[in-house]
C-alpha cells in the first residue's frame, strides 16, 4: 500500500523570531503558504510584517526559527532556496536611471532567466508596458512604476511571490486588472503568494487566507470572508481596527 503524499508547501516558517536589542519585532511566529494560495499578511504599522518579509527574502537573519522554501532551508542553502522567489514592494522601486526594458534585462540576467528576450516581451505585453519600454523608470508615474515592479517580480517564474502593497497608486480599474493577472498567474503556475496591504477590500477580493499580526505575533488566521463574523465583527476593516487598537481582547476572547 502506498503511503499518502503530503503537498510540499511553497513557504514554511517555524518559530520565527527577530530581536533588535531589547525590542522583539517578530515573536516566534509559524505559518505556511501552499501552492495556488494567496495569503494576506495584515496588521498595523509596526506589527512585524516587513521584518517577516525581509527574513523570508533572506535580507534579515532570524534570531531563531527556520524558513523553508519548497522544503529548502534558507539558512543551509540560501541561493537554492531563493532562486525561485521574487518580490515587489512600494519601497523598492526599480533603478530610475534605467529604462523599463533595461531593468527587466538586467534583473533577468541576474536571475538567469531562460529565453529572456521572449520573457521580457511577454511581460511588457501582460502589464501594458509596451509604450513605456524605452522610458526611464525614474520618470514614470507611481502607478507605472508599480506595474514595472510587478513585471520584474514575475521574470523568473517564481514559485514564491512576496507582494508588499502591490497595487498601491493604481486607479481602481487598473488595480482590479492587476489582481486578476496575479490570480491567473498563481492558478496557472502553482505559485504561493504572501501579500501585504492595508486595503481590506483587496484582501477580501484576492486572498484565500489571512494572518493578522500585532506586536510581532500572529493573533488570528482564517478566511477573510468569514473571519470577521467568527469574532463578532461585520467587516474585515472593523476586525483590522480591533487588532490594531485592542489586540488583547482577541487574545483573551
Amino acid at each position: 500500500m502506498l503511503a499518502e503524499t503530503t503537498e510540499l508547501k511553497v513557504l514554511s516558517a517555524t518559530g520565527l523570531r527577530r530581536v533588535y536589542g531589547v525590542k522583539v519585532a517578530v515573536d516566534g511566529i509559524s505559518f505556511e503558504v501552499g501552492q495556488n494560495e494567496i495569503v494576506g499578511l495584515l496588521g498595523p504599522n509596526g506589527a512585524g510584517k516587513t521584518t517577516t518579509i525581509n527574513m523570508v527574502l533572506g535580507v534579515l537573519e532570524p534570531s531563531s526559527g527556520t524558513i523553508r522554501i519548497e522544503g529548502v532551508d534558507i539558512a543551509a542553502n540560501r541561493v537554492r532556496a531563493l532562486e525561485r522567489t521574487n518580490f515587489a514592494a512600494v519601497y523598492a522601486p526599480l533603478p530610475g536611471n534605467l529604462t523599463v526594458q533595461q531593468n527587466l534585462r538586467v534583473f533577468g540576467l541576474l536571475y538567469g532567466v531562460k529565453d529572456l528576450t521572449e520573457r521580457i516581451e511577454a511581460l511588457l505585453d501582460q502589464f501594458d508596458l509596451n509604450k513605456l519600454r524605452h522610458a526611464r523608470c525614474g520618470v514614470l508615474s507611481s502607478g507605472e512604476q508599480t506595474r514595472a515592479g510587478l513585471a520584474k517580480a514575475m521574470l523568473n517564474h517564481p514559485r514564491l511571490l512576496l507582494l508588499d502593497e502591490p497595487t498601491a497608486s493604481l486607479d481602481p480599474a487598473t488595480a482590479r486588472d492587476i489582481r486578476a493577472k496575479i490570480r491567473e498567474f498563481v492558478a496557472r503556475d502553482k505559485v504561493g503568494v504572501l501579500w501585504t496591504t492595508h486595503n481590506m477590500y483587496e484582501v477580501t477580493d484576492v486572498c484565500d487566507r489571512v494572518l493578522f499580526m500585532s506586536h510581532g505575533k500572529i493573533l488570528l488566521e482564517g478566511n477573510p470572508r468569514t473571519l470577521p463574523g467568527e469574532h463578532g465583527k461585520e467587516t474585515l476593516e472593523e476586525l483590522f481596527i480591533t487588532v490594531a487598537r485592542e489586540p488583547l481582547t482577541l487574545e483573551l476572547g
